[in-house]
């Protein structure tokens, strides 16, 4: 998709006020309504033959927050959806609807005919068409089902072949949101004048390298042998050093025990505002990988969840309401600094006016992103999203504005792993966007829900824009899946990055 094509059929693409002020009433007119999701031949022979019985042809598209056939769909966007529709020569005007039944659209353009697919007739009209049938017979309008003869399922394309739309679908969301190439770069330029506070578990990341010696005879018992051992800061603290290596300005609070992986993560977080909180009773959250080339064999975990003392909690609130910041940073493993009574706690103690974001994450722990009510920005991954509300079934639009209702938050990135992200604005008129992901090679996955977290924080606040906050994280997060262990990226990685995908996509419309 490039310029040439946007320019050339965008025209045709109008509101549904525009299209009710230029439609000429001595004309006749069909409205053909649906997904759209994958143009077929099916689709084709339908849209031809509701030419034939009118003079003018409009399509509405339903919007992407209205599609709920399948978790992931639409997989094309609803502004590309428009766009393949209008590329048709038979089609006179497109318009995306933003309602969940077109039964607004029937009421206002009052069309004389309304095409429905074939699957659509039978005996007994099913209770959507009996409702769409009994509106515009009420006009004097009238249904007719286009022919059978060839059907085709958009449903069993996609499962067979998803489209891959990765750069279509990052030269949309930047069109629709006025964002260059060259802007990218200016807000991730930026991040050195910000001051970020980062409050959260710290994890040391343990990865015991090994090679296979052998398994035992009598017994399902695999034989390594150790060859190293590298301890990663992880958790709030690779949070804090991704934001740190951008420029911006770090403190970091959290809680620590008095043992060697306390003294190991002092060692490593000197670029930050370090405000360890020590507590003798417990341990550094410790988590140890054995790895056999590629493969992880086992997990041992070394960590206390028990929530912490009212004595630490206090010091903690006295530091949130101690630093003045651009922003604040809750990362949450549920490793004893997070629960019901601290989380309403630590949010009263950050400052007015102050950028909240939040990650709550279970994949040990029954952490809850709701539970961070009214924050700028929460960044969960689809199953957190799901866990958080008991769904497992709806379609991720339907899923973001049930997490969206109960958290009250105003922006929500939802992390898709290899699929990419979702991003949702919270207005009075719900807005979304699909973000695929931008890895060329995936090597180590740990951590880049971490460094999305980082990125995508820094970029609302100096951008405000959801959408530049989405492709920057994940053009970060991308960076990060790309090196084994969970050890921070550096800025230039996502500049390199960010120059490499403007050059797969020449894009130069709006520099």
């Amino acid at each position: 998709m490039n310029s040439d094509f946007l320019n050339k059929y965008s025209h045709k693409i109008k509101t549904l006020n525009e299209i009710k002020k230029i439609l000429p009433r001595n004309k006749k007119t069909i409205l053909c309504h649906g997904h759209f999701d994958v143009v077929h031949p099916g689709h084709v022979r339908h849209l031809i033959y509701a030419k034939s019985k009118a003079d003018i042809l409009i399509v509405s598209i339903t919007s992407d927050i209205h599609v709920t056939k399948g978790a992931y769909r639409p997989h094309v966007p609803e502004n590309i959806r428009a766009l393949n529709i209008a590329a048709f020569e038979v089609v006179n005007y497109v318009l995306i609807d933003h309602n969940y039944k077109p039964l607004n659209l029937l009421k206002i353009l009052k069309p004389n005919y309304f095409a429905k697919g074939f699957e659509y007739s039978s005996n007994k009209l099913s209770a959507a068409t009996q409702e769409e049938f009994e509106l515009i017979s009420s006009y004097g309008g009238k249904i007719i089902f286009t022919p059978g003869d060839v059907v085709y399922s958009s449903s069993n394309f996609l499962k067979e072949s998803p489209p891959q739309l990765k750069i279509e679908k990052l030269l949309e969301v930047m069109k629709t949101n006025n964002i260059s190439f060259n802007k990218l770069l200016k807000i991730v330029n930026n991040f050195k004048k910000l001051s970020i506070h980062i409050v959260g578990d710290v994890i040391v990341d343990t990865y015991i390298n090994t090679s296979l010696i052998g398994g035992q005879t009598k017994t399902p018992t695999v034989s390594v042998l150790k060859n190293s051992e590298t301890h990663y800061v992880g958790g709030a603290g690779v949070v804090a050093l991704n934001v740190a290596n951008t420029g911006a300005k770090v403190f970091l609070s959290t809680v620590i025990g008095n043992d060697f992986f306390g003294k190991l993560v002092k060692k490593n977080l000197k670029k930050i505002i370090f405000l360890p909180i020590v507590d003798n009773t417990r341990p550094t959250t410790n988590k140890n990988s054995i790895v056999c080339k590629d493969y992880k064999l086992l997990k041992i975990d070394i960590l206390d969840n028990q929530p912490i003392s009212k004595k630490v909690l206090n010091l903690l609130s006295s530091q949130l309401k101690k630093y003045n910041t651009s922003g604040v940073i809750f990362s949450d493993f549920r490793h004893g600094i997070f629960n019901k009574e601290s989380i309403e706690r630590l949010i009263k103690s950050i400052k007015k006016n102050t950028f909240k974001s939040a990650d709550s994450q279970v994949a040990s722990r029954w952490g809850n992103i709701t539970d961070f009510k009214s924050f700028d920005l929460i960044t969960p991954n689809e199953k957190e999203a799901r866990f958080s509300i008991g769904d497992q079934d709806s379609s991720l639009s339907s899923l973001a504005r049930k997490v969206i209702k109960l958290s009250k938050c105003k922006n929500m990135i939802l992390k898709l792993g290899e699929r990419g992200a979702f991003g949702v604005e919270n207005k009075r008129d719900i807005k979304s966007f699909y973000i695929s992901s931008f890895a060329d090679t995936v090597v180590d996955t740990i951590g880049t829900g971490d460094v999305l977290l980082a990125y995508s924080t820094l970029a609302m606040i100096s951008s405000k824009s959801l959408a530049a906050s989405i492709i920057i994280g994940s053009i970060a997060a991308a960076c990060k899946c790309e090196s084994q262990g969970n050890s921070p990226i550096e800025l230039k990685e996502v500049v390199g990055k960010i120059k490499n995908i403007e050059k797969l996509t020449n894009y130069n419309s709006l520099q």
